[in-house]
This record gives C-alpha cells, structure tokens and sequence, in this order.
C-alpha cells in the first residue's frame, strides 16, 4: 500500500508540520527554535506524510532556489516511523511539487547521517567537505530530473 502524502493547505496541517519538526529537530537534535522555524515557512510548499489512521507523520518542504532549482529543506520523520518509507514518500512528494513548479533540479542540504538515503533517491553528493548546520554536519547533495 502507498503512503498517503498531501500538501499542506491548512492552518491545522501547518501546525502538524511544525509538531513534527519540532519533535525531531528541535527536542531529538536539540536546533535552537529560532534556526528551525523562519519566515521561509510563509512561501514554502509543505507536505505531509500520513500513517495508516491518517495522522501526520512525516513532513519537509521545497522552495525555489535559483534558475529551475528547487531546495528540498526540513524533511522529518518521527522516529517511531523511520525506515518506513515516509521519508521517501515526502522527498518524491516534493520532487513532484518541483517539477510542476519548473524545476527540474533539486538540491538539499543532508544530514550526514542520512546521505546514503538520498543517495537511494537518485542524489549525489556536491559538497567537498562536511558543514555544520545547527552544529549538525552536513553535505550539499544534487539531484537532475528526468526531462
């Protein structure tokens, strides 16, 4: 069975996105609030994955970054979801967003921890060295869409 992705539309989903972010990112990996929630939120497109009940469980979001490039940013599961496929769902979910928005180039920022994941999804990686990003190491990663 699919999981069952949508796009935030709704003050309600927006705050389940947030719900979700901040259990991840702010309590598990300790991102000060005011790094993990900014204005970029406003303009953003969101998503949602769902559990089988429907509850929110996943989220990220994609915003334009430059000519035809879109910056998938903010991808987090709850833990108890993890290697479920609600990652995957979210990153294609916003894949399609972007390519309905023009894009046809997608990059993100990963968690080094979580590089070999996106690499499943088609990316590679484009950083030389590793970055801190609210402390966290990270490398820039790239993906060209399929025209």
């Amino acid at each position: 069975m699919a999981i069952r992705t949508v796009r935030v539309t709704a003050p309600e989903q927006m705050e389940a996105a947030f719900a979700i972010r901040r259990k991840v990112f702010i309590e598990e990996q300790c991102v000060p609030p005011e790094e993990e929630l900014d204005a970029l939120d406003q303009t953003a497109a969101h998503v949602l994955a769902l559990d089988p009940g429907g509850r929110p469980v996943a989220t990220g979001r994609i915003i334009p970054y430059g000519e035809r490039t879109g910056k998938l940013q903010r991808i987090a599961v709850l833990s108890e979801f993890r290697g479920g496929g609600y990652g995957r769902a979210v990153v294609e979910a916003l894949e399609e967003i972007g390519r309905s928005m023009g894009f046809s180039r997608f990059v993100l920022g990963a968690q080094t921890h979580a590089e070999a994941f996106y690499r499943k999804l088609g990316y590679r990686t484009t950083s030389p060295e590793v970055f801190l990003d609210a402390g966290i190491p990270h490398v820039h990663m790239e993906k060209i869409a399929a025209e």
